[in-house]
């Protein structure tokens, strides 16, 4: 019982940390299509 606890615990911390790198990446992307939307209405 304690391994799997402990298992499973450890894939909730990973999922949060893809998540944290995917938010970080989605960020960037939208920043990138900010700037292009921004560089064709002027």
């Amino acid at each position: 019982m304690k391994r799997r606890k402990r298992s499973f615990e450890e894939l909730v911390t990973e999922n949060k940390r893809e998540l944290l790198k995917d938010a970080k990446l989605m960020e960037k992307i939208e920043d990138r299509l900010e700037k292009r939307h921004l560089q064709k209405a002027e």
